[in-house]
C-alpha cells in the first residue's frame, strides 16, 4: 500500500480503516515530501468530516437479493417501492 493509494481509498470511499491510520502515522519518518503532503491532506479530510473512521464492508448487497436477518422482506419492499413496483403490474 502506498500512501498515494490510502488516499484514493479512503477519498472514494469516504472511510480510513483504524489500521490503515496506524500505518500512516507510524511511517511518517520515510514518507517523501509528496507523501507528507498527501497524509497531512487526509488529516484535513479527517477533521472535516469528509472521511470517517470506521470499517469498509466487501462489495454493496443488491436490494433484489433474498431477504436475510439484516435485510428482511418488509425492508426491501419499503426501499423498492418507491423506485416504481406498483407501475409495472
Amino acid at each position: 500500500m502506498t500512501v498515494g493509494e490510502l488516499y484514493l481509498e479512503s477519498l472514494s470511499t469516504g472511510v480510513i480503516t483504524p489500521w490503515e491510520l496506524s500505518w500512516l502515522t507510524q511511517g511518517q519518518q520515510r514518507f517523501s515530501r509528496l507523501e507528507e503532503a498527501t497524509a497531512l491532506r487526509i488529516g484535513r479530510l479527517l477533521d472535516q468530516g469528509e472521511i470517517q473512521l470506521g470499517c469498509r464492508l466487501p462489495g454493496g448487497a443488491p436490494a433484489a437479493e433474498a431477504p436475510t436477518a439484516e435485510a428482511p422482506i418488509g425492508m426491501l419492499e419499503e426501499w423498492i417501492e418507491p423506485l416504481g413496483r406498483q407501475r409495472h403490474r
